[in-house]
């Protein structure tokens, strides 16, 4: 997994710490908490904040803390830290995690920690943002923390409902915070630094003999958005520390030498050149920002590439290709950053639908976007995000298919497609205890894997990425439908007879994921998603980086770095369908029409190309990645695919993309045909508990992906759940869409609905699930679709009690288990989760899956979504 490293950047940490309450207890330890993490945090060991860089905030007021996050969110550029000590109260729900300031009643004058801190944060330009919580009920913030936009990393000092004692000791700093100073200043054994992750299992180490009031283990948690790569905290180690690199030690003296000169200038002023003044004091003005602002290009990708690619933007930043000065240039300082390059990611479809609407795409990010008549509903501003100047897709293919989808006049976007930067075969991982016989690893046919894992053989399920959300999914179904036969890429349409078999071959439903580290993070044998596969008699057709990744123990889609490589019983051996194209990660320049900067973002995106596919530059960033290289494709020094743990084929060939855009568009088209028809249930909680914690723009995105992906053959119908017309009839439902729909638009409509007046749409009265979920399955078992499934998005089952009819719950599991089967796709936002019997009961009995609210959530649900129309003969 790549780190991210600040040093040399604009960083600030801003400490909030209350001790002082005029109405609530006196917390003394957190008195000493600021100071002690202060020194923690500009020691020379920890080598990452400078002086100036740590603001201490001590606040009696709400506002004093807004008026400190508004000024660190301004300046930082690199790591912004924010971290808080004091009393946290939540709502009877444990919801709306509130932090107390001094001045703080039990229910006013707090600080709102999603309405307030997180709107902060959302419009911070730092390229990451660390979280620090201390506090009772810290625990309970990770719900309204899945709807941050920024790459963010948030350490919660408790699990979710339980109070702390932290603040009480007396003198000398926190249990919690003493503990936290202690890894940032000391290190970790066998450690070169201490990253987020690092100090996250450390710190349950030191606090696994503490107790909460509620006597239970004190347990700090973790969560992570936007970002599955991790951050570096410290560079303290307890064993020889390298010395910080000559580049960041000059930066670091340019801005302290920058910092002192406006009064060095002035003096020298008023003793030699008094005749200057009107000079010195324009100096003046910009001497506290030497550097001009860097010019920021924004670079969109795939979810799978998105780690690799911010380490290359962050590489590039600070290399010399960027901060050398450059002919032309005027007085750019050496060591300043001409450009600065943010990254994000968004599935397949969604880059598809933000280029289709490009005019909206561009509109919105002006403010004159919305509410354009033939819009039906697309929001690519925030799905996939803002619009880009450079676009790296994981293939060609995704570019053709894009191409497709635009208008031909009229497209405010132009798409400017230049070589790959970066190529990674795709592979069909085999379980290392089950190899197939008789066939070579690095180079079978197609046919040759297809007859291995036949039913007549190991009976191998295959498990795909959806082509629809996943570019490693659209290139594994080109090869699988165009090089069937191991005889390279045909010509001609593929045949639908062909294509309707290898969809045989592929399990359902259920089987298809939003892209290859989310399938492979769902095998991982730490993970026991309800209804998961079989991982032992699985296997994934993914990409060769992401199956080494998986087998070395790396970060792999949600799935956290492990401390080791898996087992060999645990790993997939990669096996290379020949002449099956690799992914070539083409670099697209997107120019907008009207650009006033086009000429400058132009040449940067020129500059961060080249640089890209330097030897000595991006290259050796990527292939330590895990790629292959564009010129060499052979694995060089340092990247894991050497490992043999990884279990791949250094060797094998990458297989360059020469497939037309006309056949791309045959393959999907054979592929929508190779479908069998569906059809989809959404059942949506709209109750009022939805609006709290930020779960409510979670499902509402969730319901939205699912009905994108309708059309002529996969229908769906829309309900919600209490009926705001009975609220007291625990049976009815609103059927804002009547099912059967093949039309996205009245369901995009009623979300908009939701979304622009929540107050009105919801219901303030508890959600009966049970009741709603019985009357939703016996509508889909008398539906005439042979492939159909519930899609229940949900807070909570919050309708139990009075009232409730005896037996719902052994009539619903009855019903589930009855033929036909109905699988059950659950979307649980609640503090539980997927941790309740019921939902697990529901899920496992109906073939169905539970998928917990979280960052990848929404992509995760839409790839079982877009699996249901693969269910096949024998439904393998």
């Amino acid at each position: 997994m790549s780190e991210y490293d600040a040093r040399g950047k604009v960083n600030r940490a801003l400490l909030i710490c209350v001790d002082d309450y005029r109405t609530l207890r006196p917390l003394p330890a957190v008195k000493d908490n600021a100071r002690q993490l202060e020194r923690a945090l500009l020691a020379p060991g920890t080598d990452l904040f400078t002086k100036g860089e740590v603001v201490t905030c001590r606040p009696q007021e709400p506002w004093e803390v807004e008026q400190a996050l508004d000024a660190v969110v301004q300046e930082a550029r690199g790591l912004l830290l924010v971290y808080f000590s004091g009393h946290g109260r939540v709502g009877r729900d444990g919801g709306n995690l509130q932090l107390m300031v001094g001045s703080s009643e039990r229910r006013h004058k707090t600080v709102s920690w999603q309405d307030t801190v997180l709107s902060y944060l959302d419009n911070a330009r730092a390229d990451r943002i660390v979280i620090v919580l201390e506090c009772c009920y810290a625990g309970n913030a990770s719900e309204a923390f899945h709807s941050c936009r920024n790459p963010t990393s948030l350490l919660m000092a408790a699990q979710p409902n339980r109070r702390i004692f932290s603040g009480e000791e007396p003198t000398g700093g926190s249990v919690f915070t003493r503990a936290l100073v202690q890894t940032l200043e000391r290190g970790i054994p066998g450690k070169r630094f201490v990253t987020f992750e690092d100090l996250v299992r450390d710190l349950r180490e030191q606090l696994a003999g503490e107790r909460t009031p509620m006597g239970d283990v004190w347990v700090p948690r973790s969560a992570k958005q936007n970002t599955v790569d991790d951050v570096i905290l410290s560079f303290a180690t307890p064993e020889d520390r390298p010395p910080t690199p000559l580049r960041i030690r000059l930066r670091r003296w340019l801005k302290s030498y920058f910092r002192h000169w406006p009064g060095l200038l002035l003096i020298l002023a008023i003793i030699f050149v008094p005749a200057t003044t009107g000079l010195v004091l324009l100096r003046l003005g910009n001497g506290e920002a030497p550097c001009p602002p860097a010019l920021e290009l924004r670079l969109l990708t795939a979810p799978e590439a998105e780690p690799a690619l911010r380490q290359a933007a962050f590489d590039y930043e600070m290399s010399q290709a960027n901060t050398r000065p450059l002919s032309g240039e005027g007085d750019l300082p050496d060591g300043c950053r001409r450009a600065q390059i943010t990254v994000y990611s968004a599935a397949k479809d969604q880059v598809d639908q933000g280029f289709a609407a490009a005019d909206r795409w561009q509109g919105e990010a002006h403010g004159t976007g919305k509410g354009q008549p033939g819009d039906q509903g697309i929001d690519p501003l925030h799905r996939p995000g803002p619009q880009p100047d450079i676009w790296i897709p994981e293939s060609t293919a995704d570019y053709y298919e894009a191409r497709r989808g635009m208008p031909a006049t009229g497209s405010p976007a132009t798409l400017h497609y230049s070589a790959p930067v970066a190529y990674t075969p795709l592979v069909v991982g085999i379980p290392a205890r089950r190899r197939l016989d008789d066939v070579e690893p690095a180079g079978a046919s197609w046919q040759e894997l297809l007859t291995g894992t036949d039913s007549t053989h190991h009976d191998l399920k295959l498990l795909r990425p959806s082509p629809v959300l996943s570019g490693t999914g659209l290139l594994h179904t080109l090869g699988l439908y165009l090089a069937h036969d191991g005889s390279g890429t045909a010509t001609a349409a593929p045949d639908l007879t062909l294509a309707r078999h290898a969809e045989e071959r592929l399990a359902a439903p259920g089987s298809q994921y939003a892209g290859s580290t989310e399938l492979l993070c769902s095998l991982r044998p730490d993970t026991d998603a309800a209804g998961s596969v079989d991982r032992a008699e699985s296997a994934p057709l993914v990409s060769e980086k992401s199956l080494a990744d998986y087998n070395l123990g790396r970060a792999t889609g949600s799935c956290p770095a492990l401390d080791a490589p898996l087992p060999l019983r645990d790993r997939y051996v990669a096996y290379y369908p020949a002449n099956v194209p690799a992914l070539d990660h083409p670099l697209i320049r997107v120019d907008w029409q009207g650009a006033t900067d086009a000429t400058p973002r132009q040449a940067a995106v020129a500059g961060f190309a080249q640089w890209l596919r330097d030897r000595d530059g991006g290259q050796r960033t990527l292939t330590a990645q895990g790629y292959r290289g564009v010129r060499d494709s052979s694995p060089r020094q340092g990247s894991p695919l050497l490992d043999s743990r990884a279990d791949v084929s250094p060797l094998a060939a990458t297989v360059p993309f020469t497939a037309h855009p006309e056949q791309v568009s045959r393959v999907l088209d054979g592929y929508d045909k190779a479908q069998r028809s569906s059809q989809v249930l959404i059942l949506m909680d709209a109750s009022t508990s939805m609006a709290d914690g930020g779960k409510l723009p979670i499902a509402l995105s969730a319901a939205g992906r699912a009905v994108e992906l309708v059309g002529a053959r996969h229908t769906y119908g829309l309900w919600t759940f209490p009926d705001r017309a009975h609220p007291e009839d625990r049976d009815a439902v609103r059927e804002l869409v009547p099912l059967g729909s093949a039309d996205p638009a009245p369901g995009k409509a009623a979300l908009d609905r939701i979304a622009g007046s929540p107050d009105g749409e919801l219901v303030d009265h508890g959600a009966a699930m049970e009741e709603a979920l019985t009357r939703a399955v016996r509508k889909l078992k008398t539906s005439p679709a042979t492939n159909k499934a519930i899609v229940l998005i949900l807070d909570q089952d919050d309708g139990a009690g009075a009232g409730r009819a005896a037996g719902v719950e052994r009539t619903l599991s009855a019903l589930v288990k009855e033929g036909p089967r109905v699988p059950i796709l659950v979307l649980a936002m609640g503090r539980s989760g997927c941790d309740t019997f019921a939902l697990q009961q529901l899920a496992g009995a109906s073939h169905g899956q539970c998928v917990p609210s979280g960052p990848q959530a929404v992509d995760t649900l839409a790839g079982r979504i877009a699996s249901i129309g693969t269910a096949t003969k024998g439904d393998r």
